[in-house]
């Protein structure tokens, strides 16, 4: 809600005090400062199509202010990566939800851009003309920062630099000062690797920070996976009847994974660093640990997400790494703190399960999307 709107809400305002309050109208008009309203519905007058590479390729976002128009009311920003269902609607919903409850609405731009796949077989988006596809499924999905389809020179992370490069126009965004990249399920895995992998980071005036909200998986980095002993025994992080093996000694946290031979694939991308595709294919072993290293990012796991339910990854390469999303969080955020050298932090969010509504709403979870820009 905008400062006139604000003033105005509640009672009409006299003839009197009318005027001195048209002058001050007309000056913030003139000075393009606080006179505008957040956009707050999933519909077209809240969408855009964003040209790549020159275009005529392009992609679709709902947004709550034109992206190439200037602001200097905005000071944040939040981009909202959807989940396995490509519904960039209901996650503009979701975090718009959030930004009326931290009160935030006035001063940050939500973003939320659509993956759409229409690859034939397990997902049939309609695509508009010059609309950019990924495949649904697989290492070279477009939740791994794969190549478009019939497209090999854009990846499904190519969008978000390309957002992420408009945002820090300072000619269009003067005021801007924070950047929040966050993702729930299958946006919760595109955020992880975009986080490990992206080269814009660095690069930007204003530097993002990432939220990874309950995905099925993670990249590790070595060859190592986590045992019981990597999650912390206060936490009930294991599913229902859940009986862990009892060794002789209590274990290593992390150890050399025991089916190797069985499960060949536990270490290939995107579970593990070896046969990478896509944008992530470019960048060394090392290059990545280091920027898993350096860039600041939470994971952010439901208390309540300890069962097998909505897309859950039950393979055996994601089942090395742990046997619900809980644990899983818990683990490789002490993976790459412990082993790696991250200072990254894992919040436990109470009474939710795999829910981006319940996720993102709650109250630890508002000051991480909507953090304060004094």
């Amino acid at each position: 809600m905008n400062l006139l709107h604000r003033r105005f809400r509640s009672h009409p305002p006299r003839q009197s005090a009318m005027r001195w309050r048209l002058p001050v109208l007309l000056s913030l008009l003139l000075l393009g400062e606080t006179a505008w309203a957040a956009c707050t519905v999933a519909a077209p007058q809240c969408s855009e199509w964003i040209e790549i590479h020159g275009g005529p390729s392009r992609f679709f976002v709902y947004r709550s202010h034109p992206l190439g128009e200037r602001s200097e009311a905005i000071e944040r920003a939040v981009l909202m990566i959807h989940g396995q269902n490509r519904d960039a609607d209901n996650y503009f919903r979701h975090v718009l939800a959030a930004g009326f409850l931290a009160g935030a609405l006035d001063d940050t731009m939500i973003i939320s851009p659509r993956f759409a796949s229409n690859e034939g077989k397990t997902c049939t988006d309609t695509l508009a003309d010059h609309e950019l596809g990924w495949g649904c499924l697989g290492p070279a999905s477009w939740r791994n920062g794969g190549a478009a389809l019939g497209q090999p020179d854009i990846t499904s992370y190519d969008p978000v630099d390309e957002i992420l490069r408009r945002l820090t126009n300072r000619e269009t965004f003067p005021r801007l000062r924070a950047i929040v990249v966050a993702g729930h399920s299958a946006g919760g895995q595109f955020v992880g690797r975009y986080a490990m992998a992206n080269t814009v980071h660095d690069e930007l005036p204003v530097v993002p920070s990432y939220i990874v909200a309950n995905p099925s998986s993670y990249t590790y980095l070595d060859s190592l996976r986590p045992t019981v002993s990597a999650v912390p025994a206060t936490v009930a992080a294991m599913p229902p009847g859940y009986q862990a093996p009892m060794p002789a000694s209590p274990p290593e946290p992390f150890i050399a994974f025991g089916d190797a031979s069985g499960c060949a694939g536990y270490d290939d991308w995107p579970y593990g660093l070896k046969q990478r595709t896509g944008y992530a294919a470019a960048l060394s072993d090392e290059q990545l640990r280091r920027q898993v290293a350096a860039r600041q990012a939470v994971y952010l796991v439901g208390e309540l997400d300890i069962l097998p339910l909505y897309g859950f990854d039950d393979s055996c390469s994601a089942m090395a790494q742990g046997p619900t999303r809980l644990a899983r969080g818990l683990a490789f955020a002490r993976h790459v703190n412990d082993r790696h050298g991250a200072h990254s932090e894992a919040r436990v969010v109470p009474a939710c399960g795999h829910s981006a509504r319940c996720m993102f709403t709650a109250d630890m979870s508002l000051q991480m999307l909507f953090p304060r820009v004094d």
